[in-house]
C-alpha cells in the first residue's frame, strides 16, 4: 500500500462512526457490500469496507477505476442508483454490471468542504433492491454528507496536533539553545571581567577609569541577561528554577547589600527601605536576593518618578516582602500577562532585557512554595511575595 492510498485509508479510519454508518447503510438498503471509497481520474481504492459477499475487497485494496461506476460519479458529481440492472435501460447494456455480477447498486458522492472530491459511499448486491425510493436516497446522501463533515473535522484536528507538535519542538530548540548559550558566552564575559578588573588596579589615569568603570557595568549587564537565560531554560526545561533551601539568618544584611549596589548602579532613582532587622528563614538567600533585586529593577525601570519603596518582615510565621512605586494603573489584562516570560506591555516604552525578570520571579517564589501578588491601585502599583517562615526545617508545613 503506497503512501497516498494509506493516507486516504486513515483519514477514514479516524472518524470512528464509519463502521456503523457502513453496517446501517446496509441493514437500510439491504444490499450485501457497502464501501467508501477514494476515487481519483486513475484510481479506486477501498478506504473502509462492510461484505457479507465474500467480494474480496477490504481497506486499501484498489480496483480498475475505469471498470467502476464511481468514475462516472466523479465525472458528473451525481449519485447513480440501480435498483434492477436488468431493467434499466441504461445499464443493462453496461460492463461495470457485468464484470462485477451485480443488480442493484448505488454510488453517492462525498465532497470535502472546500468542493473538491474525495469519493463515493457505494454499495452493491446481486439480487435487485427498491434503493432508489426519496427517502432511501435521501439517507444515503445525508450519510454522505456526515463522511465529509467529519473528514473536515479530522482534517482540522490533524492541522492542530501538527501544529502544536512543532510549536513544541520549536519551543525545545529554542530552549535547548539558549541554555547551550548561556552556558557558552560565561566564559568570555569572564575572560572580560577579568581583563577589565586587571586594568583598573593598573591605571591611575581618570579618564581610563570611567571607561572601565562603564564597560565593567556593561559586562555586569550581559552578565545579568546570560542568568536570566539559564534560570529560565533550567525553569521551562526542568520543572522549575532550582534552588537550595537551608536555614539563613541575618537576612537584612543580604537585603541592604542588593539595595545599596542598585542605589549605586540607578543613582537617578530613590529607594526608600524599612527592613526588620534580625530575619531567619529557611530559603534560599541568593535567590531571595535575585527576586528582590528584579521586583526593584522593574520598580525603576516602569514606575514614575518618585521613591521606590520596600518593606521586607519576617515573624514566626511568614516571611512577608513587597515592592511599591507610584505610576500607571494596570489593566486587568496586563496584570495576568506579567509573569508571563518575554511579554512587555504594548504601552510600554522600555525594551531593556529580554522581558524574563518578572518570571523569574514568579519561579522563585514558586520554588519557595510561596505566593507573589500585584495590586494596582490609585496610581500605585505594589508587588508583594509571601511565603511560611519554614526556619525549623519543615517545608510545607503551615
Amino acid at each position: 500500500m503506497n503512501t497516498k492510498v494509506m493516507t486516504y485509508v486513515r483519514e477514514i479510519e479516524a472518524i470512528g462512526a464509519v463502521p456503523k454508518i457502513l453496517e446501517t447503510v446496509a441493514s437500510l438498503t439491504g444490499v450485501g457490500f457497502v464501501a467508501i471509497a477514494h476515487v481519483a481520474e486513475t484510481s479506486w481504492t477501498a478506504c473502509a469496507v462492510w461484505d457479507k459477499l465474500d467480494f474480496g475487497l477490504k481497506a486499501g485494496d484498489g480496483l480498475d477505476v475505469t471498470t467502476t461506476l464511481c468514475e462516472e460519479v466523479r465525472s458528473t458529481r451525481g449519485s447513480i442508483v440501480i435498483d434492477h440492472v436488468e431493467l434499466s435501460e441504461q445499464y443493462r447494456e453496461h460492463r461495470t454490471p457485468r464484470i462485477y455480477g451485480f443488480q442493484s447498486y448505488f454510488s453517492i458522492p462525498i465532497l470535502r468542504r472546500d468542493g473538491s472530491y474525495f469519493g463515493t459511499l457505494c454499495g452493491l448486491d446481486p439480487k435487485p433492491m427498491t434503493l432508489s425510493a426519496a427517502t432511501t436516497v435521501s439517507t444515503l446522501e445525508l450519510f454522505a454528507q456526515l463522511v465529509s463533515g467529519q473528514l473536515e473535522t479530522e482534517r482540522l484536528h490533524a492541522a492542530a496536533r501538527t501544529d502544536l507538535s512543532d510549536e513544541r519542538e520549536t519551543a525545545e530548540l529554542r530552549e535547548q539553545f539558549i541554555a547551550v548559550l548561556g552556558h557558552d558566552l560565561r566564559t568570555p564575559l569572564n575572560a572580560f571581567q577579568n581583563g577589565v578588573d586587571l586594568l583598573g588596579m593598573k591605571t591611575r589615569d581618570d579618564a581610563m577609569l570611567q571607561i572601565l568603570q562603564r564597560m565593567g557595568r556593561s559586562v555586569d549587564r550581559m552578565s545579568a541577561l546570560v542568568d536570566d537565560l539559564v534560570d529560565f531554560t533550567r525553569g521551562r526545561m526542568g520543572g522549575g528554577i532550582a534552588v537550595s533551601l537551608r536555614e539563613e539568618r541575618g537576612l537584612e544584611l543580604q537585603f541592604g547589600q542588593v539595595i545599596a549596589e542598585l542605589r549605586a548602579i540607578h543613582s537617578e532613582a530613590e529607594i526608600v527601605d524599612i527592613i526588620q532587622s534580625g530575619i531567619s528563614l529557611c530559603c534560599d538567600a541568593g535567590r531571595l536576593c535575585q527576586l528582590l533585586s528584579n521586583l526593584i529593577k522593574n520598580a525603576i525601570v516602569h514606575g514614575a518618578q518618585a521613591p521606590v519603596q520596600v518593606l521586607v518582615t519576617c515573624t514566626d510565621r511568614r516571611f512577608f516582602m513587597s515592592v511599591t512605586n507610584e505610576g500607571d494603573a494596570l489593566p486587568p489584562h496586563v496584570v495576568q500577562q506579567l509573569f508571563k516570560p518575554y511579554w512587555r506591555s504594548p504601552s510600554s516604552t522600555h525594551h531593556e532585557g529580554l522581558g524574563l525578570g518578572l518570571y523569574i520571579v514568579a519561579e522563585i517564589a514558586r520554588a519557595h512554595q510561596g505566593a507573589i501578588d500585584v495590586a494596582s491601585l490609585d496610581g500605585r502599583v505594589c508587588f508583594t511575595f509571601s511565603m511560611l517562615n519554614l526556619e525549623r526545617g519543615h517545608l510545607g508545613a503551615p
